[in-house]
């Protein structure tokens, strides 16, 4: 009972920080892209509005990249203390992605963040915006090597086994850094960092506007945050199709539970609307979805881009059956059978173990290689029934909807701006239209956490995808402890958010009394 009690209390931690620090680092990435773009244009015109308007952006940046740092640095601490098992079983292949972040990027960010803040009037004009721009370079190349190593818990890839150790030790770096799932899963992430930027300059802007402050300075940071957001939106959801085929291919459960399909088929459509049924189970014949509306052939486009195809919900994945579009059968591994398989893998690397320590070379030969033959579906081992692989449904079901409902509402916002912008800049006066803006920014931090949410939520019961399960991965420390850092950390965080809120705000209304653009 301890240790369910510590395995729930240290993911609802980890959650807790990772869903506080992806607060803050959205907005350093795209923030840095816009200052960028802005200092660029200073450069181009010499024009010292355009180098005022970087100015009072580069400190909302600046902010806002210092209380992220901070709630980073306990992310990466918490793999130690709470997930000790994960970190040993693959810390060879999951720590050099992160020890190249700190070792490189962490370090391009601080030497050039400190000329882009300071130096203004030491370093030349190039050279100051050169520094502007590997911030920003530095900022994403952070998030690369952070989103290589969660798109690796995904998809593991580049690994092999190595009883001796009893750990996985990497074999091909390129495979883990440049796998499909996470160059998808970088520029899905990049591209939705300039959305929520780009709607946090559109929101501070309109407020300008409605409160008749800076007007000039509000409309020409629309105009920037209007493009880098309608940019960012769209290039959002075309890598959003590519994260669709992704996790049709290498993660069918977590597809299966995004739909609450249960029974796949051919031409399976898309749920568009629904209320998922909590008490359907695998295998009864509850309905799974309440009040549902469909979109015809959705859902088999949408995963393989194919309105013919099979995709399988979970009762197939568990009994281990796919179709093809003509009807065959087509079996797979049931999970039965990998749980099984599992089993029969942990053994063989228990008799590995006992063999090598007693010099039987035959008897150590035979266990690898059953091991070997078996360690496809090793983590599967550490269920009791085929239905303990299922993920929450409710909540990746209903994330999903909301990631997907507000980026759609975005994406009209922005397209809304562009046409008054240059089509009605009358409306640009409109009170009206400076709350539908303001009320966008907690907006897109909304559809933000929902892709995440999605994202880890749909994984589970997985830290490393088919692998090692949750159970497996926590470290071996009293539910007491975590529960003790959990309430401590989210005061801290929620601290440190309180104060980032309230000293960007104090910022914005001072500078909003001057001329921003002197």
């Amino acid at each position: 009972m301890d240790l369910l009690a510590t395995v729930n209390w240290s993911r609802a931690q980890f959650a807790l920080t990772a869903m506080y620090h992806w607060l803050f680092v959205p907005l350093t990435i795209g923030l840095a892209l816009i200052v960028a773009i802005m200092e660029t244009n200073y450069y181009r015109t010499r024009d010292e509005r355009w180098k005022g308007l970087t100015k009072f952006w580069m400190a909302l940046f600046g902010i806002n990249f210092a209380i992220g740092v901070a709630t980073g640095l306990i992310l990466e601490f918490e793999f130690g203390t709470n997930w000790s098992n994960y970190s040993w079983f693959v810390g060879d292949i999951f720590g050099a992605p992160l020890a190249i972040e700190g070792i490189f990027a962490f370090f391009l960010e601080a030497t050039f963040v400190a000329v882009m803040f300071f130096g203004w009037k030491k370093v030349s004009p190039g050279f100051h915006l050169a520094s502007t721009w590997l911030t920003a370079f530095g900022v994403a190349l952070s998030a690369w090597w952070i989103l290589v190593a969660n798109a690796w818990m995904q998809y593991p890839v580049g690994m092999e086994f190595d009883p001796d150790q009893m750990r996985n030790v990497m074999t091909d770096f390129s495979a883990v850094a440049l796998s499909p799932v996470a160059v998808n899963k970088f520029f899905h992430a990049v591209f939705s960092t300039w959305t929520l930027a780009g709607v946090f300059v559109v929101g501070v802007s309109a407020w300008l506007l409605w409160r008749k402050r800076n007007i000039e300075a509000a409309r020409m940071s629309l105009k920037i945050g209007t493009w880098v957001g309608l940019a960012g939106i769209v290039l959002t959801l075309w890598t959003g199709d590519g994260s669709a085929v992704n996790v049709a291919k290498v993660q069918p459960m977590k597809l299966a539970a995004m739909e609450g399909l249960y029974d796949g088929k051919v031409g399976q459509e898309l749920v568009g609307f629904g209320f998922v049924n909590t008490d359907k189970k695998p295998g009864d014949d509850l309905p799974a979805i309440h009040a549902e509306i469909s979109i015809p052939y959705g859902l088999s486009v949408l995963a393989n881009h194919d309105p013919n195809s099979f995709v399988p919900g979970i009762n197939d994945l568990i009994k281990g059956v796919s179709l093809t579009p003509q009807g065959d059968t087509i079996n797979t591994v049931s999970y039965a059978e990998r749980i099984s398989m599992g089993r029969e893998a942990r053994e063989a690397l228990a008799a590995y173990s006992t063999a090598r320590k007693s010099g039987d070379e035959s008897a150590a030969a035979t266990a690898l290689k059953t091991l070997r033959d078996n360690y496809k579906y090793f983590g599967y081992g550490y269920f009791d029934e085929p239905a303990d692989a299922v993920p929450p449904v409710a909540i990746t079901f209903y994330s999903f909807r909301v990631m997907v409902i507000t980026g759609g509402y975005l994406l009209l916002l922005f397209v809304m701006l562009i046409f008054v912008y240059y089509r009605k800049a009358e409306f640009l006066e409109k009170p009206w239209l400076h709350w539908v803006c303001i009320i966008s920014i907690p907006l897109v931090w909304i559809c933000s956490q929902a892709g995440w949410v999605l994202a880890e939520v749909g994984r589970q019961p997985w830290t490393i995808q088919d692998l090692l399960p949750v159970q497996a991965a926590v470290s071996a420390i009293p539910s007491g402890n975590v529960v003790l850092t959990f309430c401590l950390f989210a005061l801290l965080f929620t601290m440190l958010l309180a104060a980032e809120i309230s000293i960007m705000l104090r910022y914005i209304s001072r500078k909003s009394k001057t001329n921003i653009m002197e």
